[in-house]
């Protein structure tokens, strides 16, 4: 069972997707607006946010600021706005999934499931993870560089354990993109561009540990 917190303002769709969820086994929450739903994560948690974008008091990009200063769960934008630049926005500040109004209920709880389970599998395989002064703790859903946190969101925190446990190889970017964001992915493949961006931001002056092998994909450098 996942904590699950919803914050959307049509009160019907929040009840139908509750439902599915709590149909499914989940512990869920739902908040009507944007101010009540930052209220209710710092009270309560939650593993993951299924958060619209347009709602009064407080914006869904700004719920989703907030929230990435202090956890890396599971975020997923609900939006009827459907513009790639909207999409793009919404990955760019640290959301997961990004799904356009209208959508199927039964979409939603697959999407979150898949988001869920790739999170327990990686906990369950790995403990501690080192490469250099790099340290990462999928069982804590930790990395360290030099004994600094990176504070990575739930996407940057996959794609570098990836990259770590293959270290020195070229992982391609269709692989990348299938494994950490699912088969069924079928959004703009800049997507992962934006993450390996902000990814080797928080790496600063080691950010050139990650190489960008053109036309190919990416690969951690082995000295």
């Amino acid at each position: 069972m996942s904590k699950i917190l919803i914050i959307e303002d049509d009160q019907h769709l929040s009840e139908i997707i509750k439902d599915y969820f709590e149909m499914a086994g989940h512990d869920v929450t739902c908040a009507e607006d944007g101010a009540i739903g930052i209220a209710y994560f710092d009270r309560l948690g939650a593993d993951l946010v299924i958060l619209d974008v347009m709602m009064p008091h407080l914006d869904g990009w700004s719920v989703c600021r907030r929230i990435r200063k202090k956890s890396d769960c599971y975020i997923i934008f609900l939006s009827a706005r459907t513009e790639d630049e909207d999409k793009l926005m919404g990955y760019d500040i640290g959301a997961d999934e990004y799904i356009t109004k209208p959508f199927s209920p039964k979409v939603l709880l697959a999407s979150a499931t898949a988001l869920l389970k790739r999170q327990s599998t990686l906990k369950r395989e790995y403990d501690k993870i080192q490469y250099r002064n790099l340290v990462i703790q999928p069982n804590y859903h930790i990395a360290k560089l030099d004994d600094m946190d990176l504070n990575l969101t739930a996407k940057e925190f996959e794609l570098l354990l990836m990259l770590t446990q293959n270290a020195g190889r070229v992982l391609k970017r269709e692989y990348l993109i299938d494994s950490v964001w699912g088969v069924d992915y079928f959004g703009d493949g800049r997507v992962l561009d934006t993450n390996i961006k902000t990814l080797r931001k928080k790496l600063g002056a080691h950010a050139s540990m990650i190489k960008t092998v053109i036309g190919i994909g990416y690969r951690l450098e082995v000295e």
